[in-house]
């Protein structure tokens, strides 16, 4: 009975094993591409400034520019937003599976 107890015990240090693998990789890309989302959020804001004094400087209006800047980016929201399933959701599904049923024997 002994050694049906170690093997039970040996296959929960298994899972748990390969559980915390699991998660120390889906949490170290989480924590990239955090990054890589803060890091585009600046350069696009420091981008939108730019864009902003150069069409301002065509137009001969700020107002004018940062309401065309500002439709540009609703834009780009609107397809992002009708594309959010295949861009976000299944490429996380697929990140998920792969992490956490990845084939061991490489």
């Amino acid at each position: 009975m002994s050694e049906v107890k170690d093997y039970v015990d040996l296959r929960i240090d298994e899972l748990k094993l390969l559980a915390t693998k699991g998660f120390s990789l889906a949490l170290g890309r989480v924590a990239t591409a955090l990054l890589l989302v803060g890091l585009m959020i600046i350069v696009l804001g420091l981008l939108s400034v730019v864009l902003i004094q150069w069409i301002g400087e065509l137009t001969g209006s700020l107002a004018i520019a940062s309401s065309i800047v500002c439709v540009l980016f609703l834009i780009i929201l609107v397809v992002l937003l009708s594309l959010r399933k295949r861009l976000f959701r299944d490429t996380f599904v697929k990140l998920f599976v792969k992490v956490f049923f990845e084939d061991d024997k490489q």
